[in-house]
């Protein structure tokens, strides 16, 4: 009884201290003339953030628990997973509605997701051990194609394609490996063992490297995306359970929910360099990470209290919190100024 009295507690003290900082920042000259796209997995919706101002601005119905997004090449669009049906919802930035859902049957709980250039749209399918393709619409009717490949693998979690667009890399959390796949030949290329349970995923922007976030090893492993060597292991801290590259590729970043931090590593020596403290405590639940455009603040979903915290990379602080939904997770940005007119 006292250890959930302690348990209820932290979590108050959690939620004030979320509050308080999202009422204490001041306006600054820095503020991004952005939109912060948030998925909310326990109440099925999507919310709209508006950093010039750090207000949610709209919040929209998804499909089953919303749990990664991806924002279309042009920037006119955002890409919903719905990880407990099979479906993924398409929004209109700029309008804030929903325009499109596509059915991916028979693939099933789709998770990570990733938007390309040339209008594919590439999601795990963790309930059907594989990938889903869908194809930019095409014809008067504007219909979809939807192909998959098969990882063979349980857990079929996160994903990340090379700039080139011949290869996915995929973490498959129940077998511990990292698949690689050829999207040019629609075939497997090889399972690569990644740890006791693998999760966060991130690709250097040069293509040369992938690093994989072993979330009950507590290890960072990287991987060469040509010879597919395994070229370090790093210790991190406790849980890590996602991984982002910086823009300028100089800094891994770990997502310790076990901790409430953040790790940087240093992507040329592969070495760790420092911590961030962003709550300091498990109980926010900390979990996806997303780099700002220019790669000076990072914002961190807290699933716990239902905020998503906003990081200067250089000063090392929590600048400011957003209140979202219930579960905020999955995270999109996009500068309004790249937002298509219609």
């Amino acid at each position: 009884m006292i250890e959930k009295l302690a348990s209820i507690s932290l979590t108050i003290l959690l939620l004030a201290a979320c509050t308080a900082a999202a009422d204490d920042v001041v306006d600054g000259p820095d503020r991004m003339s952005a939109t912060l796209l948030v998925g909310n997995k326990a109440e099925n919706s999507l919310s709209f953030i508006n950093l010039e101002t750090g207000k949610e601005t709209a919040r929209r119905d998804t499909g089953d628990q919303p749990h990664e997004i991806a924002i279309s090449p042009d920037g006119r669009l955002a890409a919903v997973v719905s990880y407990g049906g099979q479906s993924i919802d398409v929004f209109d930035i700029k309008a804030q509605e929903k325009v499109e859902t596509v059915n991916l049957s028979p693939n099933k709980r789709p998770h990570g997701i990733l938007w390309l250039d040339d209008g594919r749209i590439i999601a795990t399918t963790e309930g059907s051990d594989s990938i889903t393709i869908v194809s930019p619409p095409t014809g008067e009717e504007q219909q979809r194609e939807v192909s998959a490949i098969s990882t063979g693998q349980k857990g079929s979690h996160m994903l990340v394609i090379t700039p080139d667009k011949s290869r996915a890399f995929v973490t498959n959390m129940q077998s511990g490996t990292l698949s690689v796949l050829d999207l040019n030949s629609m075939k497997k290329i090889k399972d690569l063992p990644a740890g006791t349970e693998p999760e966060g995923l991130a690709i250097t922007p040069d293509g040369e490297t992938i690093w994989v976030a072993d979330r009950q090893g507590n290890m960072l492993r990287v991987f060469d995306a040509q010879s597919l060597e395994e070229l370090s292991a790093i210790e991190t801290g406790s849980f890590p359970i996602r991984v982002a590259i910086s823009p300028d590729g100089q800094i891994a970043v770990t997502s310790n929910l076990g901790d409430g931090a953040l790790g940087i590593f240093d992507v040329a020596t592969r070495t760790a360099k420092d911590d961030i403290v962003v709550s300091g405590s498990a109980e926010a639940r900390q979990v996806t990470i997303l780099f700002s455009p220019d790669g000076r603040k990072l914002y961190a979903a807290e699933t716990g209290p239902d905020t998503v915290a906003e990081i200067d990379m250089s000063a090392g602080t929590v600048l400011r919190r957003f209140k979202v939904g219930a579960d905020g997770d999955g995270l999109g940005i996009i500068l309004n100024e790249n937002i298509a007119k219609e």
